[in-house]
């Protein structure tokens, strides 16, 4: 079982950054490809980014690309999204995810995951 922890959420104005953390604990002899997804009032979960085993791959939704930012720190077991420029249409709960795989890939669509955390909200607002 791997068990996953968003941190980092918060009220932020327009124009503002946050950077949202997630602390995964994997099982020892897993490669994990992991991701950043969302949900906002009244709609489904949508893909933000993700990034492959090992950390060389990553893609991000075309919403977000100039402003997300996805990296993960493999010897910390830590997954980031550094969010700029946020707007109001950025507010959901922000899940990370992830699936036990091989070096260099990620996955974009959320079926594709095993394990998720439990969420963290983000609200940009004026």
């Amino acid at each position: 079982q791997v068990r996953l922890v968003e941190s980092g959420g918060g009220l932020v104005q327009p124009g503002g950054s946050l950077r949202l953390a997630c602390d995964y604990s994997p099982r020892s002899d897993g490669i994990y490809a992991m991701g950043w997804f969302r949900q906002a009032p009244g709609k489904g979960r949508e893909f933000v980014a993700a990034i492959s085993g090992g950390g060389t791959k990553t893609q991000r939704a075309d919403s977000v690309k100039g402003r997300f930012t996805i990296s993960r720190d493999g010897s910390k077991n830590m997954l980031y999204l550094q969010m700029n420029n946020l707007k109001p249409e950025d507010t959901a709960i922000y899940y990370c995810a992830a699936r036990q795989t091989v070096t260099g890939v990620y996955y974009t669509t959320e079926t594709e995951y095993q394990y998720w955390g439990q969420g963290t909200q983000v609200t940009v607002s004026a």
